[in-house]
């Protein structure tokens, strides 16, 4: 018993330390003011692509170097998100210029794919067949991209103001998506590309959301400032309030390899990086983000160096570096 209580001591020793260690946290200021850098995404080389929203641009960061690279595209385009697809080009939305883009880093060739009805496409994601899967907020759409063909369908949500916002895909194949104008989040069979719609509770606003290894679907109440967790088989949804309380406005959202859910407070100023354990239902880490963060909108974590990257309206590319 002694020994027992001694290994429980030890644990609730260490998940205290960890609540008062804040993640180590580094910023770069990006060259080019008010462009609004956003959407972080990591190739094999770790470098760091990213979005400039106001600046019509691709931008490259080497954190080796700490050097810069702009690529520039067509004024209008409004670029709201990229990742990096399985054969190392930079996928990109235009989200004011009704396209999804292909970046090839060697030849820098642009290849661009009309996205039919959904004219503002606006956060990507790679399933495990290659296709990209897409939202479009304004035009109340999720699409699916054919890289191979340039094929695009699309799937209307049906409901007026849905706003169709963050996206993530599960090892099935299957879809989930925000809709964050409503408490519901969608998803959507591949197949058969009908949507599914599982209720949140009253008045939540999702806006991000990850996923966990037990098909549960976990996601940020931007509205009422809390992280939660939907099962979809039986429907239920666990809360818990974020640090900040009911204004912290939890935005951006990763999940990091050991199973731990990561988000920002935007509501603060700075805005802060709370990570939560499900092993333990508890907030374990909160930092405050060195620049002030401004609105820190999306993030992704990168397992090779074991680290969350984002950009934020304060100009800069961010690394966290988890414990």
């Amino acid at each position: 018993m002694r020994k027992v209580r001694g290994i429980l001591a030890l644990l609730l020793f260490a998940t205290a330390a960890a609540a008062q260690q804040p993640v180590e946290i580094k910023e770069w200021p990006v060259p080019w003011k008010d462009t609004r850098p956003r959407d972080p995404a990591v190739d094999k080389q770790g470098k760091v692509w990213f979005v400039g929203q106001q600046g019509n641009y691709l931008g490259r960061f080497d954190p080796a170097t700490a050097k810069f690279e702009r690529f520039e595209l067509e004024k209008g385009t409004g670029p709201h998100n990229c990742i990096v697809g399985p054969d190392g080009a930079i996928w990109f939305s235009g989200n004011t210029a009704a396209y999804i883009g292909r970046f090839d880093p060697s030849s820098e060739k642009i290849s661009k794919f009309a996205t039919a009805a959904a004219t503002d496409p606006h956060t990507l994601i790679t399933a495990p067949d290659g296709a990209i899967w897409f939202t479009a907020q304004v035009s109340g759409f999720v699409g699916r991209l054919d890289p191979k063909s340039g094929a695009v369908k699309v799937v209307k949500v049906e409901q007026r103001g849905a706003r169709p916002y963050g996206i993530v895909v599960d090892r099935s194949g299957k879809v989930w998506f925000n809709e964050f104008g409503r408490n519901v989040i969608g998803s959507i069979d591949p197949k058969a590309m009908v949507i599914e719609e599982h209720t949140l509770p009253e008045g939540a606003r999702d806006r991000r959301l990850a996923l966990a290894g037990d098909g549960a679907v976990w996601y940020a109440d931007y509205g009422r400032g809390f992280l939660a967790r939907l099962d979809p088989k039986s429907g239920a949804v666990k809360e818990w309030q974020t640090p900040g309380g009911k204004g912290s406005l939890p935005y951006a959202m990763a999940a990091d390899d050991r199973g731990r859910f990561w988000v920002v407070e935007s509501g603060p100023q700075p805005n802060r990086l709370v990570g939560f354990d499900p092993k333990s239902a508890a907030f374990f880490s909160v930092t405050p983000i060195p620049s002030g963060g401004g609105t820190v909108r999306h993030m992704v974590f990168e397992p090779k160096a074991n680290a969350i990257w984002f950009a934020t309206d304060a100009h800069t590319v961010g690394r966290a570096r988890l414990p």
